[in-house]
C-alpha cells in the first residue's frame, strides 16, 4: 500500500547548497553551488531513462542519491518563458517536473526564469574554447550554472529568495516575469 509522501516544507533555506536544473525531456544540466552560496558550478548532464516516454519519474532514485550525495538542501528549476512574458509546453512540463522533484526529494524547490542561459551558456563555452563534442555534451550542466549565477544573483540583489515556490505555482498562469 502506498502512503501519501509526508508534507514538504517549502520554506526556502536561507543556508546550504543549492542544485539548479536545466531541465529537458531527453537531458538534465544539473549546478551547485558552494554553502555560503557564493559559487555555482557546472555539475553534470544526466539523460533522462526514458526519454521517449517523458519518463523523469524513472530518475527518482537518481535525484534522490544526488540530494544526499551533494547534500543538497533546495533545487532550482529553470522556467523557460518567451520574451513577451508568454509561456509554452515546455514551461508546463518544467513546472510539473519541479513539483515531481520537490516531492522525491522532500527538497524546497523554486522556479526561475531561464530566458537567455542557453545564449550565456553558448558564450561561456565559446570563450572556453573547447571541442565540439564537448560542448554538446556540457552545454545544459553550462546552462545551469547561468541559471543558479543568476538566481543567486537576483536572491542578492533583492535581499529575499528569488523566483516562485513550485507548488505555490502548480496550475501556472502566474507570470515568474519579475
Amino acid at each position: 500500500m502506498n502512503m501519501p509522501a509526508p508534507p514538504i516544507d517549502n520554506e526556502f533555506p536561507s543556508h546550504g547548497r543549492i542544485a539548479a536544473v536545466d531541465y529537458g525531456t531527453v537531458r538534465i544540466g544539473i549546478a551547485v553551488c558552494d554553502p555560503d552560496r557564493i559559487l555555482a558550478s557546472p555539475l553534470e548532464v544526466h539523460p533522462v531513462t526514458q526519454p521517449d516516454a517523458g519518463g523523469y519519474e524513472a530518475d527518482e532514485t537518481y535525484f534522490q542519491k544526488l540530494a544526499a550525495e551533494e547534500r543538497i538542501a533546495a533545487w532550482v528549476v529553470g522556467l523557460p518563458i518567451h520574451c513577451d512574458g508568454g509561456e509554452s509546453d515546455k514551461s508546463v512540463q518544467a513546472r510539473q517536473f519541479a513539483i515531481w522533484l520537490s516531492q522525491t526529494t522532500q527538497l524546497p524547490t523554486r522556479l526561475f526564469d531561464e530566458r537567455f542561459t542557453t545564449v550565456a551558456a553558448n558564450q561561456k563555452i565559446r570563450q572556453a574554447k573547447t571541442t565540439r563534442k564537448k560542448t554538446k555534451q556540457r552545454i545544459d550542466a553550462i546552462a545551469a550554472q547561468v541559471l543558479l549565477e543568476s538566481f543567486l544573483e537576483a536572491c542578492r540583489y533583492r535581499g529575499e529568495i528569488a523566483g516562485h515556490d513550485a507548488t505555490e505555482i502548480a496550475a501556472g498562469g502566474d507570470s515568474l516575469v519579475d
